[in-house]
């Protein structure tokens, strides 16, 4: 179905929400249906299958920006990214990784590769 919706994504954190939100909604546009959450609901959100892929940003990328997501989805569901090394990115995905952290500065480069990485994942 064009323009029917292929992924839900919420955005926890501790920076930068709207930001990260304009951001998915630039990259993917009606392909994609985004919430800004708190840490906990997002998480929780990722975990029961009500979201696709969890972002969130806070100053070093992996302390307030994941700390809810490691807790509830486990350390091996979650990524820190540091540069949008799309190859990087791609196994992360291909390996479950369903929540990503990242620096506020690095938004506007890592969260277009994330999701769109992300989508095709989900279609394939």
């Amino acid at each position: 179905m064009k323009g029917a919706v292929s992924m839900k994504i919420v955005i926890g954190g501790q920076m930068g929400k709207e930001e990260i939100k304009d951001l998915i909604v630039t990259t993917l546009g009606a392909e994609c249906e985004v919430a800004i959450r708190d840490d906990v609901a997002a998480a929780m959100d990722v975990k029961s299958g009500n979201a696709d892929l969890y972002l969130g940003a806070c100053m070093t990328g992996g302390g307030g920006a994941l700390a809810m997501a490691i807790a509830i989805l486990g350390y091996g569901a979650c990524m820190t990214v540091s540069d949008a090394d799309e190859n990087a990115i791609r196994d992360a995905l291909k390996s479950g990784k369903k929540a990503f952290g990242f620096t506020p500065s690095m938004s506007r480069t890592v969260v277009p590769v994330i999701v769109r990485l992300a989508k095709d994942a989900v279609k394939n």
